[in-house]
């Protein structure tokens, strides 16, 4: 047998092994072996996951000096935090797959990475933050939710908190909603107009529908995801139809109706054409978004710096220590 077909034969019975522990719901850590395809899905899902989170901040963040109240102002700068740190705790993962956090956020920069569309979408009234909170996060918990049993250990242990602390933001925000909602006139006008901004932006959330999907049955084999696109964005749809009807509300879809045979919602025709106009570049807030994203960066350089030099004096101090001690 020639060299190549050893070689062969032997990644083939690697990718058998791999394809085992997955099916026997083991978690694969950084240091096991996985095939390059496994790895390069994961840096390409989580860094996107970490790029959202931290851009997520910039829609709610326009509105940190004009919330209604001192306690609506202490309640969403404690969102908006917990949304930089779950970004940092997802570049966190990323970089244990052998991702430069400092590539990760260039590429991102420079076009060759991407974040959740959704936020790509301006926030031009307080009841825009309640709708984020409900319709945004509540989508990416019904996301996230099944990412705490991702296949990979460091991406599914960072879920676990990142859900928990996702689930007081949807919390959050249809409280907000919900005052706004048996408020004035004017105040459940100004709910009912962010519902209709955001409804259909949150059903796009969960991607492209299963039959135009690229990624989403391998990652599914691999264990990364759980459940098809179409299928999350279902249980989004018949969970949030009667938490609108709570409120009072009306979702912005003359065709949503109750499929009794199936006890499933079925809504209107989506449109994929905006979607894909928003995640290519073209939509409402891109350049924005992507502007105060690099500034950010650009002028944190210094921070990261310090923060670099005081790490290698440390490291050089303990090592000094450690040398002059086994002497």
């Amino acid at each position: 047998m020639s060299d190549v077909a050893v070689h062969d034969a032997s990644h083939q019975a690697q990718e058998t092994n791999f394809q085992a522990r997955l099916d026997a719901e083991d978690k694969i850590e950084p240091k096991d072996w996985m095939p390059d395809a496994y790895r390069k899905t994961l840096i390409r899902q989580i860094s996107q996951h970490a790029h959202s989170e931290v851009v997520g901040m910039l829609p709610e963040g326009n509105w940190l000096t004009r919330a209604p109240s001192l306690r609506r102002k202490a309640i969403l700068i404690a969102k908006v935090q917990d949304e930089g740190g779950h970004g940092a705790y997802l570049y966190s993962a990323a970089e244990t797959l052998g991702a430069s956090r400092d590539q990760l956020e260039i590429d991102l920069i420079e076009g060759r990475s991407r974040y959740s569309s959704i936020f790509n979408y301006p926030t031009p009234s307080w009841a825009d933050v309640g709708a984020i909170g409900w319709l945004v996060d509540g989508a990416a918990i019904m996301n996230q939710v099944p990412l705490c049993r991702c296949s990979y250990g460091p991406y599914a242990r960072a879920m676990v908190r990142i859900c928990k602390e996702e689930s007081f933001h949807q919390r959050q925000g249809f409280e907000i909603m919900q005052v706004l909602a048996s408020g004035t006139a004017a105040q459940k006008d100004m709910a009912q107009g962010a519902l209709n901004r955001w409804w259909w932006p949150a059903l796009m959330m969960f991607g492209p529908p299963d039959a135009a999907s690229v990624h989403s049955s391998k990652s599914m084999q691999w264990k990364i995801k759980r459940f098809s696109n179409d299928d999350l964005r279902q249980r989004f749809v018949d969970a949030t139809v009667p938490q609108t009807e709570h409120l009072g509300l009306s979702i912005p879809d003359d065709a949503l109706k109750l499929d009794k045979d199936s006890g499933h919602y079925q809504t209107g025709p989506i449109d994929w054409d905006e979607f894909n106009e928003v995640l290519n570049g073209n939509g409402p807030c891109n350049d924005d978004r992507l502007a105060q994203y690099t500034k950010a960066r650009t002028d944190g350089a210094w921070v990261r710096e310090a923060a670099s030099v005081f790490a290698e004096k440390k490291a050089a101090s303990v090592f000094a220590e450690k040398q002059g001690a086994s002497v």
